[in-house]
């Protein structure tokens, strides 16, 4: 198979895979619905007239970007600060040990989100009511709010990186991209032809998809934060896990559906011989029928094409948008 060359991004727009992963929509179907609170109108309309959150106010005060939310102020703190940024619910309690492993992580994560999320706390115990209405199962439980409506969640302590992780997809799904820190300047001149690059792309106009890897893995070794290295080495890698999977790859799926490691094979040939829509539909499929382990891991390889083939394909918004309706 003759692959295409992967086109050099502009490191402007390179849709950077650690802050512009998960496009979540603001109001997905099948939403929880939080009927206890007042209309969403109303709540909207007080959002408008309440103050920005502010990293700087103390923590558990109203309005920072951290605080303590009872059952009396979760419509403010929660349901109209929601029509402002996205409101991720840290639901404790006192004697839960993973909670005080995570609790410490998600307000360190708020701290350095200057304003763009808001963290509020939950003591399970001390408000049973929210707990029951937020249909908690287990804690530590975290959940997030955006526009009055409850849009993802999980449960349990998740190390920093997945917490970070969580939060960068919820905060670029909301804004629109606008990660605190992720932007760059618009005024700012494009970053100039890297000759390095020049083996990697002689190598894939020979078809040598080997050296192509090894020749962007080596700009990656002495720069791992190169701006069209790691996007163009993801594309290269697709394309040999496609020849390698080959035109049987669909057949061996369809004949056990019960292996994840044939189904993202199928999906990596799909994408690889350019049909993007079927390559996502393929592993969507696979994430609604599967749980548990099988189920993540049909996630994380259908997040890493959405990364290969770019945020700006017009084909991946719906999709992230059909994988987060599928999880939640």
């Amino acid at each position: 198979m003759q692959p295409n060359r992967p086109a050099r991004p502009d490191p402007r727009a390179d849709p950077r895979a650690a802050a512009q992963q998960a496009q979540m929509a603001a109001s997905l179907a099948g939403a929880v619905d939080l009927a206890a609170v007042q209309a969403r109108n109303e709540a909207a309309a007080r959002a408008a007239a309440a103050p920005p959150p502010s990293a700087a106010a103390p923590a558990g005060a109203p309005g920072s970007a951290v605080v303590d939310v009872t059952e009396a102020t979760f419509q403010s703190e929660v349901l109209d600060r929601s029509f402002q940024v996205p409101v991720v619910l840290d639901l404790w309690a006192e004697w839960c040990g993973p909670c005080k492993q995570l609790s410490p992580v998600l307000e360190r994560l708020a701290a350095e989100g200057a304003g763009s999320w808001v963290l509020a706390k939950v003591d399970v115990d001390a408000n049973p009511a929210l707990a029951q209405g937020l249909r908690v199962q287990g804690i530590p439980a975290v959940k997030a709010v955006w526009q009055g409506q409850l849009v993802a969640e999980f449960t349990g302590a998740i190390p920093e990186q997945e917490a970070r992780q969580f939060v960068t997809e919820l905060v670029a799904a909301t804004s629109g991209g606008a990660v605190p820190g992720a932007a760059e300047d618009e005024g700012e001149a494009q970053e100039p032809e890297d000759p390095r690059l020049d083996a990697a792309e002689a190598a894939l106009d020979r078809g040598d998809l080997a050296a192509a890897e090894a020749a962007y893995q080596s700009i990656l070794d002495t720069e791992p934060e190169h701006p069209v290295a790691g996007l163009a080495l993801r594309q290269v890698q697709l394309f040999r896990r496609a020849e390698e999977a080959g035109p049987n790859a669909l057949a061996e799926a369809e004949a056990a559906p019960d292996d994840i490691a044939a189904q993202t094979r199928a999906a990596d040939f799909l994408l690889g011989t350019g049909d993007v829509d079927a390559a996502f539909s393929w592993l969507l499929d696979v994430v609604r029928r599967t749980a548990g382990e099988e189920r993540d891991a049909a996630r994380q390889h259908l997040v890493e094409l959405f990364g290969i083939v770019g945020d700006e394909d017009p084909r991946v918004g719906p999709a992230r948008r059909a994988l987060m309706t599928a999880l939640f």
